[in-house]
């Protein structure tokens, strides 16, 4: 597998070395975007960012692009979760109260609502496909997740001559550790289940045990144009997907750009609020 520099920090991207205990890539999504392609949306990317400094957008198009292929787990698996919470179910009780109208003391009645809780206790089941986690420390992390989704589905069988012109980074993230991190993605999934479970118009989670079940996984290699610009002497990193083209990354702010938009904002809050009071 091929190695190379980083186009983001310029360190060296580790390659495989022959490394026997190294987990093989099973998967690889090809490249479908060219690199002038991911320029142009690169460019397009870079002109629709608000309030970005003027100078940025002739100083980055002339970034030099990388193809790169990263690693990513992916994991399936099954999970069995015994909770127990309590469940709120609405109810309306009618309500007498005094007020004073035309400055008589009059008696109303109005619905008020109320929450009665049970306690419950369940089981549930969830299964997860193909939970995408990143195993490369090249990009941050957050820039990697917003260029999903991927289409998983196009990925072929590992092959050598796929890599041919691009580099390759070898997995940073290991297996084990991979797993937690897709254990922590299916947290907010089986909290959801659990509360349809419960039911009722309310829910509170108490505790849930989770044990996981016929877990598999998946090394697979996905394309990505990565480089970095500077500007005023600080440097942004970017990527691209190169299988749909959606470009995620860091960017300076125009700070004059923000206080005029903010000055604009309170004149014309300013406005209405003198309108109205004239009109009152």
């Amino acid at each position: 597998i091929v190695g190379g520099l980083c186009p983001y920090c310029g360190t060296a991207i580790v390659a495989d070395q022959h490394n026997r205990k190294a987990i093989k890539p099973h998967y690889v999504l090809p490249f479908n975007i060219s690199s002038e392609n991911a320029s142009m949306n690169f460019s397009k990317w870079l002109h629709s960012l608000w309030f970005a400094p003027n100078a940025l957008k002739h100083q980055a198009v002339k970034s030099k692009l990388s193809g790169v292929y990263l690693p990513f787990w992916t994991y399936d698996c099954e999970t069995y979760s015994d909770y127990t919470g309590q469940r709120g179910d609405y109810y309306y009780v009618t309500e007498t109260y005094t007020t004073t109208e035309n400055g008589k003391t009059v008696t109303k009645t109005r619905q008020v609502r109320k929450t009665r809780w049970t306690y419950v206790c369940g089981h549930v089941h969830n299964q997860f496909d193909d939970i995408l986690i990143p195993a490369s420390h090249s990009m941050p992390e957050h820039i990697l997740e917003k260029l999903e989704p991927w289409n998983l589905h196009k990925m072929v069988d590992y092959d050598r001559r796929f890599l041919t012109g691009f580099s390759v980074e070898t997995y940073a993230v290991n297996l084990r550790d991979g797993f937690i991190c897709a254990k922590e993605k299916t947290e907010e999934p089986i909290h959801s289940t659990v509360r349809r479970d419960i039911g009722g118009d309310e829910q509170r989670i108490h505790v849930i045990n989770t044990a996981y079940e016929d877990i598999a996984f998946k090394h697979i290699l996905l394309p990505t144009w990565l480089s970095s610009y500077k500007f005023k002497n600080k440097s942004y990193c970017f990527a691209v997907n190169a299988e749909t083209g959606e470009v995620q990354g860091e960017r300076p702010w125009s700070w004059i750009k923000i206080t005029i938009a903010i000055l604009v904002l309170a004149a014309i809050i300013a406005g209405i609020i003198i309108y109205f009071q004239h009109q009152g």
